[in-house]
């Protein structure tokens, strides 16, 4: 879901808004992110711990060091390739999966995890 809220979001403001995607890329994102937490924490790691200031921003380390990977393939496949944004955006999604579910997983939600409230 926060990938369909990413690349929606991305699509609309570079094809409908005709925004640069260099400057498509973090507001996308940080819509993405938003949902992403919100959705990590209930869902995918069902933490039942309250939600705390050093997790929202252990889950922004996570995000920030994804949303720069992202950005570098995206830009990589986009400006280096010469490909369409669309292409570079999947493909930056891929790499930003994996940095934010390991990350989440392995850091931010790691008690979660570990104590058996989700996996």
């Amino acid at each position: 879901m926060n990938t369909g809220v990413d690349f929606a979001v991305f699509a609309a403001l570079v094809y409908g808004l005709h925004v640069a995607a260099i400057a498509a890329q973090p507001v996308s994102y940080l819509c993405g992110f938003a949902n992403s937490y919100y959705w990590n924490r209930k869902w995918t790691f069902r933490s039942g711990k309250r939600a705390n200031a050093m997790e929202l921003i252990r889950f922004g380390v996570v995000n920030a060091v994804s949303f720069g990977v992202a950005t570098i393939v995206l830009m990589a496949i986009v400006s280096g390739l010469g490909w369409s944004a669309l292409i570079g955006k999947a493909a930056s999604i891929f790499a930003s999966l994996a940095v934010n579910y390991i990350g989440s997983r392995l850091w931010v939600f790691r008690s979660a995890v570990e104590g058996g409230e989700g996996t």
